[in-house]
């Protein structure tokens, strides 16, 4: 047991530094590798049906090219590309690939807010506006009139707070890929920018923008998909004093060894991002220049860091982050978070605003009892989320499983391989 000054002198210095405010953990996490899958309780054999069914898949044009990734008990027993990464150079997906993650931010902009929250610096039930003033005067949309953009409001009845942002309840809406024709007329009329951009704009003045516009519904009432971790992605930046791709990269990446993680590539990294794809006359073609730029990671002003969309990542390091979570907040001789705190993010904070099998926590959406017994997804408290490009992952603390399937495709996909991927994966334990 370390004497009691030391313990004083070590509190001390883990408070004046915020950089290292993450601290060693007192037992080795050992990095993600690959193993025999056997020796940690999964079947080669019926790894490989899961093999043979992905390739199926690409060779039916499902999807152009893919990247899957499954992991046990801290140790990597399937990891593998397949496909195209940009179909018209004729250009094959590697292992390394790096993929736009989009809604996958969410959780780690998440992390970031809790790691801050176990120092002290917050309460998750503070209104957001004693941080941000441009939200002390909420209001929620009544009407619109359409041709002209005017709509009509009423008070909202209480403020926004931090966990309701967390959460998807704040009533905040997410522009572009609203459920609500209202809000997108809204929300495209103010400038706010949605998701990603290439254009010279900070992630401050976009919220700023945001806090403007009505809400869907008072908050805590509802749960709407929102850019509420674009907010809290700002909010990281004020409370840690940091830009919040420094952020990440000082306090979550370097410590995890995620390598590969960025807002904006490195030149010595852009030749490894995958090109998005769609269908078109049943052939997979480039993704045109739409209300973004798909090429916004290599190029633009790389000004706009969105806590809710706007990392690229690769099959791996995202692995990484995810084994973190399954290790109750440490890997690599680092801690990010507490035990307790992973409990308490994985707790039910929405009620039954999801319905009866699933329901969100802190950072992700995680499966109930009822989730668990339709069968082919996981245990119950399996944690997922994916992103707009078609990403997708999920974790099962009980049984130690990672799973990872990642793409790069925008429309309307048929035979997404995604269900069928994770439906056999639970077969293949044999401990």
């Amino acid at each position: 047991m370390k004497r009691l000054i030391l313990f004083f002198g070590l509190s001390l210095l883990l408070i004046s530094s915020p950089i290292l405010a993450q601290s060693v953990s007192l037992k080795t996490a050992a990095t993600l590798s690959d193993v025999d899958p056997a020796t940690v309780g999964m079947s080669a054999e019926r790894l490989a049906k899961i093999d043979a069914m992905l390739q199926k898949s690409v060779a039916d044009e499902n999807v152009p090219g893919l990247v899957a990734l499954i992991a046990r008990k801290g140790q990597i027993v399937y990891h593998k590309a397949y496909g195209m990464a940009d179909t018209e150079a004729g250009k094959s997906m590697k292992k390394d690939a790096i993929f736009r993650i989009a809604s996958q931010t969410k959780a780690i902009t998440s992390t970031a807010v809790m790691m801050l929250w176990e120092e002290g610096h917050f309460g998750l039930d503070d209104p957001i506006s004693d941080y941000i003033p441009e939200f002390k005067t909420m209001q929620v949309l009544d009407s619109l009139i359409e041709s002209k953009t005017i709509y009509t409001t009423q008070d909202a009845n209480k403020p926004i707070t931090i966990r309701h942002l967390l959460t998807h309840t704040s009533g905040l809406g997410y522009g572009v890929i609203d459920a609500d024709e209202r809000m997108k007329k809204i929300y495209a009329k103010a400038g706010v920018t949605d998701l990603f951009t290439t254009e010279n704009i900070s992630i401050e003045e976009s919220v700023k923008k945001l806090a403007k516009l009505p809400l869907h519904h008072h908050p805590g009432e509802k749960f709407t998909y929102s850019e509420g971790l674009d907010v809290l992605g700002y909010f990281v930046e004020i409370i840690s004093g940091m830009p919040l791709d420094q952020f990440f990269k000082t306090r979550i990446f370097e410590p995890l060894g995620m390598i590969d993680t960025w807002f904006y590539l490195p030149d010595s990294k852009k030749d490894r991002l995958v090109k998005i794809h769609e269908k078109e006359k049943e052939q997979w073609v480039n993704y045109p220049v739409t209300f973004y730029d798909p090429d916004y990671p290599i190029k633009g002003a790389k000004r706009f860091f969105s806590g809710g969309a706007g990392l690229s990542s690769t099959a791996k390091d995202y692995a990484i982050f995810l084994q973190m979570y399954l290790n109750n907040g440490q890997l690599n001789d680092t801690r990010l978070l507490s035990r307790t705190t992973i409990q308490f993010i994985m707790a039910n904070h929405i009620r039954d605003l999801w319905g009866d099998e699933s329901y969100h926590g802190l950072a992700f959406g995680v499966l109930d009892q009822k989730g668990q017994d339709k069968g082919g997804k996981g245990s119950k408290g399996t944690f997922e989320w994916g992103g707009y490009f078609n990403t997708q992952y999920f974790a099962d603390p009980e049984e130690g499983v990672i799973g990872i399937l990642m793409k790069q495709t925008q429309g309307k996909v048929t035979g997404d391989p995604i269900v069928k991927f994770r439906q056999m994966i639970w077969p293949a334990i044999i401990d």
